[in-house]
């Protein structure tokens, strides 16, 4: 399809809080490089990014990006399980944006507990075609993780019954918080909300192997791997091989930092840690390296303040133990010619070549992370081979112009095959 597009892409952040949002402001400019025309859809906040179309936006909840950092008051509550389960707000005021904007089609990120599905229906009942893009596991799994910290890595809610995610208070450690996300996703069954979405973006295969398991048909899944926007480098950016290694990410216990510390115990090789916790794990984990000169923690930044630090780091890790849908460390690690270590769960299997673009280890073992450092601190030369193996591999899987090409296929399809009878009532 030669024409330009009208696409209304839905999140429920319109500021940079993780990789979903990453990739959203990515995805509106490439769109929007492209000819199209891009009108987003969100809630109002004060960290938002200016866009002309925030009248359309929903009430704010509150300013903080996660629901665990929220103001409990009994608006607070009442609004956010409105929008956990069915909002009536969101339904009306995306409707009355499809019907005023009249778009294409319509893209979603990120709509889980904080928009509601009654915007998919909002949109099937126009006949507008909805597009979802998969970034964790909301719709299988109460915490969007597959773990929780009783067992480690599970799958219960996918194999038997999802009330097994109150029996282990998978949601904020807490029975009732789990009982609620549990029957949110029940009425989302009994709904069919799956069913009314017409496509599923999905980054990776592990995730698309999932999703076929919960019982999403295959037709509807289109693996579409996540790109780096080149942009966001100057050519100027001197690439050099300094001796530290870098993590970037979320401070979260389930995402593998207490083991990458202790792989770095009792050695001088030198570990800098950038990213947030919204939980108090940042805190534990520097009280527990305390004594360790080693190891710094940076704080949260912004992506041009990171810049600096992947382009002369030695090598990046992500040392996951969730499975990880398609986490952007990787990907921005190999833009800037650094081989990673990473754990050998979900889609990182996927994505770090092993021995070819990094190393993979056995998730939450220290030891064998441990052996992968030495190998890559005591050879800088095979990080730089390792480096232009992963920057090759980058411009061959996950370049720009592959990830808009996949996707337009996608778009094109459902809108040349949308029913006769679309149009705007």
């Amino acid at each position: 399809m030669s024409r330009s597009l009208k696409i209304v892409l839905v999140n429920y952040r319109y500021f940079i809080s993780g990789g979903p949002e990453r990739y959203y402001f990515n995805i509106k400019e490439i769109l929007e490089n492209h000819g199209h025309l891009v009108i987003p859809f969100s809630i109002k906040g004060t960290k938002n990014l200016p866009t002309p179309y925030d009248h359309y936006f929903l009430s704010k909840v509150d300013d903080e990006a996660y629901f665990s950092q929220y103001k409990k008051t009994p608006i607070t509550f009442i609004k956010s399980f409105a929008r956990m389960f069915y909002s009536f707000e969101a339904k009306r005021k995306f409707r009355n944006l499809l019907i005023k904007e009249k778009p294409d089609i319509v893209y979603i990120m990120q709509y889980h507990n904080k928009i509601s599905p009654s915007i998919i229906i909002a949109a099937k009942k126009l006949n507008i075609p909805v597009v979802h893009r998969i970034s964790d596991f909301q719709y299988i799994c109460a915490n969007s993780l597959f773990h929780n910290n009783i067992v480690g890595v599970c799958e219960k809610c996918l194999t038997g019954s999802k009330w097994n995610a109150v029996r282990y208070k998978c949601v904020l450690n807490s029975r009732f918080y789990s009982f609620v996300k549990i029957a949110a996703q029940k009425l989302y069954e009994i709904l069919k909300i799956t069913e009314k979405i017409d496509a599923f973006i999905v980054p990776s295969a592990f995730t698309v192997s999932k999703l076929l398991q919960y019982g999403i048909s295959s037709e509807k899944l289109n693996l579409v791997p996540t790109f780096f926007n080149h942009h966001l480098i100057d050519n100027k950016t001197e690439i050099v091989y300094k001796s530290f290694a870098l993590y970037v990410g979320r401070i979260e216990k389930q995402k593998g930092l207490l083991t990458m510390i202790k792989a770095f115990e009792n050695t001088n090789h030198h570990l800098k840690i950038i990213g947030f916790s919204n939980d108090g794990y940042e805190e534990f984990l520097k009280e527990y390296s305390s004594d360790k000169k080693n190891i710094e923690f940076l704080g949260r930044k912004k992506f041009d303040e990171i810049i600096p630090f992947l382009s002369s780091c030695l090598f990046s890790i992500v040392p996951s133990e969730i499975y990880d849908n398609f986490p952007n460390a990787v990907i921005e690690s190999y833009a800037f010619q650094k081989p990673v270590i990473a754990s050998n769960l979900g889609s990182l299997k996927e994505l770090v070549l092993d021995a070819e673009t990094g190393f993979l280890f056995e998730a939450g073992n220290s030891a064998d992370l441990s052996s992968k450092l030495e190998l890559l601190f005591s050879n800088p030369e095979l990080c730089k081979k390792m480096g232009k193996n992963a920057i090759t591999h980058l411009e061959e899987s996950f370049s720009e112009d592959s990830h808009y090409l996949k996707l337009m296929e996608v778009l094109d399809r459902l809108i040349k095959n949308r029913p006769t009878d679309y149009k705007f009532k």
